[in-house]
């Protein structure tokens, strides 16, 4: 009498566990692929910025290292062959994530508008 049981249970709990994406369970190989597909895509932007590889990697410390050179490579050759230049980043490197939070300066400490008008130095 345990045989029909057991098999009446077995299709019951394959059709569970094939829910698990469901339940907040997460498929490492769907983590991974998804992880890897965000470092190329952060590798194309650094490059499409005209950012070095090194700042790249400085700038996202989290992402996985071969898949931003993947997408910083794949990005470098696309815009050499069809002859695209680079978009200067418009963020100064180090600025604040959030707005507010720094300032960029333009100019040395102690250094007056100014100074730069002239010509020379004021006396």
């Amino acid at each position: 009498m345990k045989a029909p049981t057991t098999l009446i249970l077995l299709p019951l709990l394959a059709g569970l566990l094939a829910g698990c994406e469901q339940l907040g369970i997460e498929d490492p190989a769907k983590l991974a692929a998804a992880k890897e597909a965000e470092g190329k895509a952060i590798g194309s932007a650094c490059r499409h910025a005209m950012r070095a590889i090194e700042d790249c990697y400085a700038l996202n410390p989290k992402a996985q290292k071969a898949a931003v050179f993947a997408g910083w490579r794949e990005m470098d050759e696309y815009m050499r062959e069809n002859k695209l230049e680079g978009v200067a980043p418009q963020l100064a490197r180090g600025a604040a994530s959030k707005p507010g939070e720094a300032e960029i300066e333009t100019e040395p400490k102690g250094a007056s508008r100014e100074s730069g008008k002239g010509g020379g130095k004021s006396h």
